[in-house]
């Protein structure tokens, strides 16, 4: 199932996707996000074509929230999470870091993920337990680790409390920051190592889906704010923070729970 996967996701990049790169208007759905045509034609040719290779329920970012939340509840025993061109703005802006992430879940647990950067080749996957790999390569691909002081942290300011985002952006424990915009890469270059540090305030189904299995399988470590497990946060607003190193995650885990 995970090859199939894999051939889909490259399959919809080039049929769907690349041809309208730089090439489509922007969109505004009802809560203010931005869609184009690639992300429809993307869905839906993603649905089309996983039910084929499972037939289970699919859940897709594009889908309005009632339909999203039917497949959900629908998709207990089996379910596709699919995020057709998650960065949607990177992609409308000719920024090359934006991708195609579909996960496989049952019982509200990922079993299977694909995240796909057609800008870049870079595919990242993971089936539970059996480790993740970036074009073949066994995740992490950088090792060292740095101390907490001179780590590099991906944070998404704009998801965080006010007061916090605006404590953490003033004096932060960490050397740099950067947040490029595309959940699913998120997760996947955290479990690369190429960032020491993920902080989300909350994200959708789709947004943690493929990547949260690919950084667990790459051996990192994950939490919510408020939880250790991070399963048990709310799955429509579900926060994340993140590390690769264990001693690195703990030392991250409580610095976000003492000051947010």
């Amino acid at each position: 199932m995970l090859n199939a996967v894999m051939t889909l996701v490259r399959e919809v990049s080039q049929k769907e996707i690349m041809p309208r790169y730089n090439q489509v208007s922007r969109q505004i759905k009802a809560d203010g996000s931005c869609f184009t045509d690639a992300d429809v034609a993307a869905q839906a040719m993603l649905l089309r074509e996983l039910h084929k290779i499972c037939p289970a329920a699919v859940m897709g970012e594009e889908m309005s929230e009632q339909e999203q939340e039917q497949q959900w509840l629908a998709g207990d025993e089996g379910l596709w999470s699919v995020d057709p061109i998650d960065g949607t703005s990177n992609f409308l802006n000719a920024l090359p870091y934006f991708a195609v992430s579909v996960a496989f879940m049952r019982h509200g647990k990922t079993v299977l993920g694909v995240v796909y950067n057609p800008a870049t080749d870079e595919m990242f996957y993971a089936e539970k337990n059996k480790g993740a790999y970036l074009n073949g390569k066994l995740l992490p691909i950088k090792k060292s680790v740095p101390m907490f002081s001179s780590a590099i942290a991906n944070v998404d300011l704009k998801r965080l409390d006010r007061d916090f985002a605006a404590k953490i952006a003033a004096n932060p424990p960490y050397a740099s920051q950067r947040n490029y915009g595309a959940c699913a890469l998120e997760w996947c270059y955290t479990a690369a190592g190429y960032f020491d540090l993920y902080l989300h305030g909350g994200q959708k189904p789709w947004d943690y889906a493929a990547g949260c299995l690919i950084l667990e399988e790459a051996g990192g470590y994950k939490c919510g704010f408020h939880q250790d497990e991070y399963w048990a946060g709310e799955p429509w607003r579900r926060s994340v923070i993140a590390a690769l190193d264990p001693d690195l995650f703990a030392q991250w885990r409580d610095w976000v729970r003492e000051h947010q």
